[in-house]
Formats: C-alpha cells, sequence, structure tokens
C-alpha cells in the first residue's frame, strides 16, 4: 500500500506511528504534525462502517485526534472514540452543535428587530414628511398666502392672529361632536370649544366651495383682527393646515340676537331697556367701523343673526365675511350684490353701489325687529303684515297712519313711557329711507340712541 503523499515529505524527530482509520492508510507523523493532518484530513464515510447497528444515522460525524479518531452523531447522540493500539470508547452525549448555533438565531433576531426598527423610522421620517407637504398645500389653497400679502402689504398687525394646530381644534371640541354645534350659517359651522389653558371659544368650520369663499374666509380674518371695540366680536386666531380652514374667536353664550325675537326663546323676554341698550351698542359699533377705525369698515351684512349676546346680554356684531375695507377718499364702493334678503338697501339693489348709508338701512331694519318682535324674513307674520311686500313697508305705513303701537311687541308698548319708543320708531324710518342721502349716518344715530337713553334713566331717579 502507497504511503499518504503528504507523510512522505515528513521528517519528524519524533516519531509515532499511528494508524488513522479514517483514511486507513499507515502514517509516521510527529506530534505537531498529527495536529496539523487531523484539521486536514476527515472522512465521515469511514464512521458508517465501524460499528454496524450503531450509526444508523447520515449523520455520522468521524473527529481525527491525537492517537486516535472518534465517529458521533448530532442525531443520536451517540459517540465512539477509536485509538490506535486498538482500545475504543463508546458513551452519549447532549449535544455536539457548535455553540454559534444558539447564539445565531439571537444575532438574527437582533438584527431582524432592528431592522424592522429603521423601516418603522423610515416609513415615520416618510410620513412626517407628506405631512408637512399636506400642511403647506392647505395652508396655500386656503388663502395662507393671500393672508401674508394682505398682513405685509397693510397696517395690519400679525401678532394678534394665532395659527393654532389642528388637532389643537379637534380636541377642544371633542373631535368636532355634534353636540358642541352652536350655530350654522352660510359660511360654515361654528363649534363650542375649550381650549387647553381653559378659554371657551367659538370654532367656525369653513364650509369652502370655490376660490371666492377662500377669499371671503381671509378678508374675515384680517378685518376682526384690526377691530378693538368692545361690541365687536374679537378674533383669536385661525386653523389653515386643513382641507377646509377653521377660525377661532371669543364665544358669546346667550346666542343670536334673532332667536330672542318672535318668543323663540320662550323662557327670556328682551325688556324695553334692553333692546334700547341692544340698538346702542351695534349703532356705536358700526359708527366706529365707519368713521373711527384706521381704515373705514363696510360690514355689507347687519341682521339679527349676525349680532350676539354676551352673558350680560351685550350685544356683539359678528361674521365679517362680505365687509370691506375702504380707502378714506372713497365715499361708496361697486360690487356684486350681497347681503341678505329683508336687510337688502333698495338703492345699493338698483345701482350696486355700496356706501355707508347702505349699512344704516340694514341697521334700520333690525330697529323695527326690536320695536315689533317680528323678523323680516320669518314665515311666521302676524296675518296683517301678508297684505305688504315686506315688514318694513308694514312698519312705515302703521307710523304715518299713526297706529304705530298696534304693530308695536306687546312686550314693548306696556312700558311706561311711549315717548321713547315713539322716538325711536322715527329714527328706525329716517334710517330706512330710500334715498341713502337722507339717512342719518351711524354717528348720529348713535348719538340720539344715547341721548335717549340717557333720559330714561334720568326719569327713573
Amino acid at each position: 500500500m502507497a504511503q499518504h503523499p503528504i507523510a512522505e515529505n515528513m521528517t519528524p524527530p519524533l516519531l509515532r506511528q499511528i494508524t488513522c482509520q479514517c483514511f486507513n492508510v499507515p502514517v509516521r507523523l510527529a506530534f505537531k504534525e498529527i495536529l496539523i493532518f487531523s484539521n486536514l484530513v476527515k472522512d465521515p464515510d469511514q464512521c458508517k462502517g465501524t460499528s454496524p447497528g450503531i450509526w444508523q444515522s447520515m449523520d455520522a460525524k468521524c473527529q481525527n485526534f491525537v492517537g486516535g479518531y472518534e465517529c458521533y452523531s448530532n442525531i443520536t447522540s451517540y459517540a465512539c472514540k477509536y485509538y490506535a493500539s486498538g482500545g475504543s470508547l463508546c458513551y452519549s452525549y447532549k449535544s455536539r452543535k457548535p455553540r454559534t448555533s444558539r447564539i445565531k438565531p439571537i444575532i438574527s433576531g437582533v438584527g431582524l428587530f432592528l431592522l424592522l426598527i429603521g423601516v418603522w423610522c423610515l416609513l415615520q421620517v416618510r410620513k412626517k414628511r407628506k405631512n408637512i407637504q399636506c400642511k403647506a398645500m392647505f395652508f396655500k389653497r386656503n388663502g395662507g398666502l393671500l393672508l401674508e400679502q394682505q398682513l405685509s402689504s397693510s397696517d395690519f398687525n400679525i401678532e394678534k392672529i394665532k395659527l393654532f394646530k389642528f388637532k389643537e381644534l379637534e380636541k377642544s371640541t371633542d373631535n368636532f361632536n355634534i353636540d358642541r354645534v352652536v350655530g350654522r350659517g352660510g359660511q360654515g359651522t361654528v363649534y363650542k370649544g375649550m381650549l387647553a389653558d381653559g378659554r371657551i371659544v367659538a370654532i367656525k368650520k369653513s364650509e369652502i366651495v370655490d376660490e371666492e369663499k377662500r377669499s371671503e374666509f381671509i378678508n374675515e380674518l384680517v378685518i376682526l383682527s384690526q377691530i378693538n371695540h368692545r361690541n365687536v366680536v374679537r378674533v383669536l386666531g385661525c386653523c389653515l393646515e386643513t382641507e377646509v380652514p377653521f377660525l377661532v374667536y371669543e364665544f358669546i353664550p346667550n346666542g343670536t340676537l334673532s332667536q330672542y325675537i318672535a318668543e323663540q326663546i320662550k323662557e327670556f323676554q328682551l325688556t324695553w331697556k334692553m333692546r334700547l341698550q341692544i340698538a346702542t351698542e351695534i349703532a356705536g359699533a358700526l359708527s366706529y367701523l365707519h368713521s373711527a377705525a384706521s381704515f373705514p369698515i363696510y360690514h355689507r351684512d347687519i341682521k339679527s343673526t349676525n349680532i350676539l349676546l354676551d352673558e350680560k346680554y351685550s350685544a356683539k356684531l359678528v361674521d365679517f365675511g362680505t365687509s370691506k375695507l375702504v380707502s378714506v377718499d372713497r365715499t361708496h364702493m361697486t360690487t356684486l350684490l350681497r347681503g341678505t334678503c329683508g336687510y337688502l338697501d333698495p338703492e345699493y339693489f338698483q345701482s350696486n353701489q355700496f356706501t355707508d348709508k347702505s349699512d344704516v338701512y340694514s341697521f334700520g331694519v333690525v330697529l323695527v325687529e326690536l320695536l315689533t318682535g317680528q323678523n323680516p324674513i320669518s314665515t311666521k307674520k302676524r296675518s296683517q303684515l301678508k297684505e305688504y311686500k315686506s315688514l318694513t313697508t308694514y312698519f312705515i305705513n302703521a307710523i304715518e297712519e299713526d297706529r304705530l303701537f298696534e304693530v308695536v311687541d306687546p312686550q314693548v308698548s306696556r312700558h311706561e313711557s311711549r315717548r321713547e319708543i315713539m322716538i325711536v320708531a322715527q329714527l328706525a324710518k329716517r334710517c330706512l329711507n330710500l334715498k341713502g342721502k337722507k339717512r342719518p349716518t351711524m354717528r348720529e344715530v348713535t348719538t340720539e340712541l344715547e341721548a335717549i337713553q340717557f333720559q330714561m334713566s334720568k326719569n327713573n331717579f
């Protein structure tokens, strides 16, 4: 039998002959060379025929060691050591799997976990970036750029306007619960909310359908941010990062004036003194808008539903969506017809030229409402009104025919002195003059109403 090629080239100093049964060839090796050789030559097939009946598994492995070799199986957990001298030793063991066999799954699991975290982080970054892009798109679409342009090109103070986060408004209204709705209008739905600092606010969710509505929203925001009057609702800020914009302003708890007219709220009746107070406050607010604000402001939609009552039943003017800023040197502006049927100035209706006297006419209609307890656009009118085209026509005819107290609200007619009622009625008639030039200014109206109040208070002492 020929010697192994490797063994032919070896010249060990200390020789010891052993027989490696894994290869069934006699080899003369030094001690150090045996270690090297044992790492190079292994043949599992040699073990399979060594002990018939013991190595039933195809998993038989052969391992050389100094002085012999070992056969083992990780499936049967059985092993035998065969020595060169001819002896053998067989035994069972738990497992010959390397330690790395347990570590590898752990390392793989940790790697998978880190991979999942990395993917999750990437998704969150992508989601955040997408949200930022959506908010920027909504801000632009909801008139944010128009707002910035309006504020930068005028003397407006942007510090008065706070940009609210949508989540803050959502939380304050209990996810815009329907039970929080306090009003609905052509420009949107109003919710009652409570901010994180405890302030009660009104949040108007705009019903945006076209570019014109967006312009009205920004217009209202800009105008309200510049008004500082106790009888004008105060704006707190807005939210433009959503699909439709939101306007946030102070909450007025007692609803609109129209709710108290024609006994819509039966549990509380407005006395004559309260009605006169409301009329005086709204007249003062309009006088301020027309002549005392930094720019003259025409409201363009004065009506009882746009007059709110606070906890002391003081009046607050609201809804400036159609309002307009006017240059000091202009006496009118030509616009498309806007307003509410029953309150529109007939002169404006014919010429499309809106003036400060157009607001005076609308205020005159509100005075008639306070005097008669009738709503000019209500279907629940008295039977006598059916033969007239409008409440104002019916009212003016009653004054001219000297039957004023037939149309005056009984809550008002029971007043001790009818003199003040007649003066207010005549003032309302002047406000409703078909010719705008013959109407008084809001400053004159305010002065007359304050004089009536003063006289009433003087008579009570």
